[in-house]
């Protein structure tokens, strides 16, 4: 274990145990607790450290079923129990759930639990019931009569556990109800939904904080898949968390899962990718391999895959908030008990799933981010086995996912600030796709866990082929990036890609006649590339930053302030082209392009970086704003690699305006002093 400037932060990795079942049945929890004949629950837990709390955390693993702790989990309790606060960051399938229900089972009183999703409540309740915990949960879609028997049984300290959704932190009769009871431990999951920065922000979960300020005697625990320094640090801000609170970072490496990400222009192409990973991760129906899960964008799409899946002999379930309660919980029952080769579902299906041996997540179109991704397809091969991820794309994704960003919320404009970080990140998830580096070193770098890093996996998409293309020498690319972009600016804000394609191969287009657009030099400037090259070739420019797509409700393409500077020769065309030959799965490493975040810097750069997101952190409390108001990461690398040693070589940093110089200035440039 070492220790950052910001708090306490460690980072594991290795395999996962294995499970045995618990022939105990349903032993009262005590009884099977009794550890050297102490009363149990335990009104404290013994110091972390102790062979007094080792034995009941060995004693308590047991119970639950297991021979020994995954990476991480005993540190992570250890943690919990001598700060008090902790923040857990691991991937899905890591293991996250049982470093509060262990030592919640120990301690007495009701531990609370928020969750966002029914069916994750359903599922944990489920389990712990089976090894002996009490525990029960409480919903929207309960009856007041049934709310009102579980509350009084929890007043009643019947239960061990509680969870409830943050919707219900709101209502005075559930705040009445915690002031009432014992409460030694809160457990926050997904704790990412607070972070408006993150990807999957949900406004409910601001409400914790005020819950958490009520209970000061109780354990925080905040727990979340989303590792990206900007959102661990929000989520502290958020939660009320000292700048201190240890965080534990554990292993994102899930080098069994075989990586793909494939372009395909047709619904046909979509159909038969499909078709072929089903075949290769399950056989064929009936076979008995394990199951996959396929999430679709909308709900229509899941329902149409799932009509076609079942005309083709699958066992398919379907699943999505719009479907009849009813319905939902047959797909996910059905899944649950090996009833289904594939349930078709949006996002809405998987939190809290708990099946080792599905062997492929398929996405039908891209989700909003890497962080997004990576949490759905990390729901295959939880048993350590082979498992596949296919990724489908195409060239319509861009200017969809941007409308959709930019729409209203409940009648209003979203945010600017929000809106450009949403888009950036699913920019970084489309830099993914296009591939170039092995698939898992790349996620690695993103989530800053280049400690894990493999040096290739071996058997990803990207790891698999070998790119037979020449080199491209620096001038070429170039050349062809700033002809692009003179097409780009020729059509900007009146027409979309597909007419900047048209220019720029010297098609004939009444449109270009027309606005005599076909008159030009730009006009057939690319004339020697196949329009599928050029669409691939715009996509990195949008990519790269320096092309946009209006918010409008035909999205157009609009070239940006940087496009315009590349196009001018004024900066660099940092961009490497698409392969000159078909290809089914684009190989160009736009990823290789992003830079991570801490993943290259030298040692004393990166001790600069944490010792500025210290004082993102120390800012972010004292004022009561996000940390991202405060600095950017990509500002803190910045800072860490420049070394500014002055206010007019702050301005010279990535997101330092006058403004926000003025206002943090100074601070920032002192830490930066103290390490010059």
């Amino acid at each position: 274990m070492t220790t950052s400037a910001t708090a306490y932060f460690y980072s594991f990795s290795g395999t996962e145990p294995s499970r045995e079942p618990d022939t105990a049945a349903i032993v009262p929890l005590a009884k099977r607790l009794d550890i050297a004949n102490s009363a149990l629950p335990m009104s404290e837990l013994p110091d972390a450290g102790t062979s007094d709390l080792s034995a009941h955390l060995e004693r308590g693993l047991g119970a639950f079923g297991f021979e020994s702790f995954r990476p991480a989990q005993r540190e992570a309790i250890e943690a919990l129990v001598e700060h008090r606060r902790l923040l857990l960051v691991a991937p899905t399938g890591g293991g996250k759930s049982l470093t509060y229900q262990l030592p919640a089972s120990l301690l007495e009183g009701t531990s609370l639990v928020i969750s966002p999703l029914i069916a994750l409540m359903q599922d944990q309740v489920n389990a712990l019931e089976k090894v002996g915990v009490p525990a029960t949960y409480l919903a929207s879609t309960m009856d007041r009569a049934e709310v009102n028997r579980r509350s009084d049984e929890i007043e009643r300290g019947l239960y061990k556990i509680v969870y409830v959704a943050p919707e219900r932190l709101v209502t005075h009769s559930f705040r009445a109800l915690l002031s009432r009871i014992k409460c030694p431990l809160i457990a926050v999951d997904e704790a990412h939904c607070i972070s408006e920065w993150g990807h999957d922000f949900r406004p409910e979960y601001l409400q914790i904080a005020d819950v958490l300020r009520s209970m000061p005697e109780a354990r925080i625990l905040a727990c979340t898949a989303t590792a990206t320094p900007i959102v661990r640090d929000e989520i502290v801000s958020r939660l009320g968390f000292s700048p201190e609170t240890p965080q534990i970072v554990n292993g994102f490496a899930r080098a069994n899962l075989r990586l793909r990400a494939l372009e395909i222009q047709t619904a046909k192409e979509r159909r038969g990718a499909v078709d072929a990973l089903l075949a290769e991760a399950l056989g064929s129906p009936g076979d008995g391999i394990g199951t996959a899960i396929i999430y679709s964008p909308t709900r229509k799409k899941a329902e149409a895959e799932g009509e076609r899946l079942k005309g083709r002999g699958w066992r398919v379930g379907v699943y999505h908030a719009g479907l009849d309660p009813s319905v939902r919980e047959t797909s996910h029952y059905g899944f649950q008990r090996g009833d289904l080769d594939v349930v078709v579902a949006t996002n809405a299906f998987g939190m809290g799933i708990d099946r080792g041996d599905v062997r492929a997540v398929v996405h039908l179109a891209p989700p909003s981010s890497v962080e997004a991704y990576y949490q759905e397809v990390g729901r295959a091969g939880r048993d350590g086995e082979p498992a596949y991820g296919l990724l489908l794309s195409s060239p319509q994704d861009l200017p969809l996912r941007r409308r959709l960003i930019e729409s209203d919320i409940d009648g209003r404009a979203p945010d600017r600030a929000v809106v450009e970080h949403k888009w950036n990140l699913f920019l970084e998830l489309m830099r993914w796709v296009e591939g170039g580096s092995c698939r898992h070193d790349a996620i690695l770098r993103y989530f800053g866990d280049e400690a894990e890093e493999l040096g290739g996996c071996g058997h990803c998409d990207m790891c698999l082929r070998i790119d037979t293309d020449d080199e491209t020498s620096v001038e070429e690319v170039s050349m062809i990036a700033r002809k692009a972009l003179s097409g780009i600016a020729r059509v900007h804000g009146r027409y979309g890609l597909t007419l900047a394609v048209k220019l720029l191969r010297g098609a004939a287009d009444e449109r270009l006649d027309r606005d005599g657009l076909s008159g030009l030099a730009t006009f057939g400037v690319l004339k020697e590339h196949s329009e599928e090259w050029l669409v691939r070739l715009l996509r990195r420019c949008v990519t790269a930053g320096w092309v946009n797509f209006s918010p409008t409700e035909r999205p157009v393409v609009l070239i940006t302030a940087a496009g315009v500077d590349v196009m001018k020769g004024l900066s660099p065309a940092r961009l490497i082209l698409p392969p000159l030959r078909s290809a089914a799965v684009p190989r160009s490493p736009s990823t290789g392009k992003r830079r991570p975040v801490v993943a290259d810097l030298a040692d004393d750069a990166r001790e600069l970086f944490e010792a500025l997101r210290t004082y993102r952190l120390e800012q972010s409390h004292e004022l009561g704003v996000p940390p991202y108001v405060v600095a950017s990461d990509r500002t803190l690398r910045d800072l860490a690699e420049q070394r500014p040693s002055n206010e007019s070589e702050l301005l010279l940093v990535h997101g330092i305006g006058p403004n926000k110089a003025e206002r943090f200035g100074e601070g920032l440039l002192d830490v930066v002093r103290a390490y010059n």
